[in-house]
């Protein structure tokens, strides 16, 4: 079988990725010790996920999968876009996140978004990037208890439910995330 590093502590992205990429071993940054902090200091979602899978590869010498995700609010010019994680603070939660997105939203009719993920796979044959996206809406209120990040918020379009309120077999089946890994999966040819 072989070997991946994937350069995330996040359990919920392991999971996800997880379920898409049955024939290989994903090894996280838990499992290996590492939980130094990767600074993603890219202007770009390509540029963040190029930074953690650079620095992994770089230490490992193992192929890398690395992924930035983030959240584009159309009438919040694609904020919080690449700072969806630290939106609220260097230090914020999930929570405090959301918070701060609803609130800036609280008076905007327009509530268009989309997620967007950027996986990049770094071996010895350089640098791959794939690319998922979904289009939808934010909500008025937080609904749901599955998920994390802006789940409970995010409505894709063609459903009356927000991620946060799918199984993850349904949000997996949809997700900005499941696009990237199934193209990545697909180069893989797993």
């Amino acid at each position: 079988m072989n070997k991946y590093i994937f350069a995330s502590s996040n359990k919920n992205k392991l999971l996800e990725i997880s379920h898409k990429l049955v024939n290989i071993e994903l090894i996280s940054l838990t499992d290996l010790g590492y939980f130094d902090n990767i600074v993603e200091s890219g202007c770009t979602l390509e540029e963040n996920a190029l930074i953690k899978a650079k620095t992994i590869y770089e230490q490992y010498n193992l192929p890398c999968i690395s992924d930035d995700t983030g959240l584009e609010v159309y009438s919040l010019g694609n904020a919080p876009g690449v700072f969806s994680a630290r939106y609220a603070g260097e230090d914020a939660k999930s929570e405090d996140n959301v918070k701060k997105l609803l609130q800036k939203m609280k008076h905007l009719e327009d509530r268009k978004a989309r997620f967007r993920t950027v996986i990049c796979l770094k071996s010895h044959l350089g640098e791959m990037f794939f690319e998922g996206i979904i289009e939808g809406a934010i909500s008025c209120a937080v609904m749901g208890k599955n998920g994390f990040g802006y789940d409970p918020v995010f409505i894709p379009d063609g459903f009356c439910k927000t991620f946060a309120e799918m199984s993850l077999d349904e949000k997996n089946k949809i997700s900005h995330r499941s696009q990237a890994i199934k193209k990545l999966a697909h180069y893989l040819n797993v």
